[in-house]
């Protein structure tokens, strides 16, 4: 096993040792492998879990999988749902504007999702005609 040294701010270690204290991790250890494996989990749904009792440890933390869906964003992880819901939300008040800048500060122009939700608020500008 690989040993890493890591710098937290004191406020996070901190809370740290109060779950620790408390009896949730059995150790600072074990809530930092779970922790960072959890997150590779939310990274990449194929990443191969290797710290021991990592299920056990997140049904007893009662992580639940709507909890966890909730961390990836309402499509999975890409966001992109969350992009085509915010596009709608702006076409549907006629705010094209706010809409367009959405698009602009999350999307480069030549994205394929830009694309398509600028194809979207085209719909919805075209309709309000």
């Amino acid at each position: 096993m690989a040993k890493d040294t890591v710098r937290y701010p004191d406020e996070v270690v901190e809370e740290i040792d109060a779950l620790v204290e408390d009896g949730m991790f059995e150790s600072k250890s074990e809530f930092y492998r779970f922790s960072a494996e959890y997150v590779l989990t939310l990274i990449n749904p194929d990443h191969e879990v290797e710290t021991f009792n990592f299920d056990e440890i997140k049904s007893e933390i009662d992580i639940t999988e709507e909890d966890h869906a909730k961390a990836l964003g309402t499509d999975g992880g890409t966001f992109f749902l969350d992009a085509v819901i915010t596009v709608r939300k702006h076409g549907l008040r006629g705010d094209y504007e706010a809409a367009e800048r959405y698009i602009d500060t999350h999307y480069d122009s030549t994205d394929q999702e830009c694309i398509i939700l600028e194809e979207l608020l085209g719909t919805y500008r075209n309709s309000s005609r």
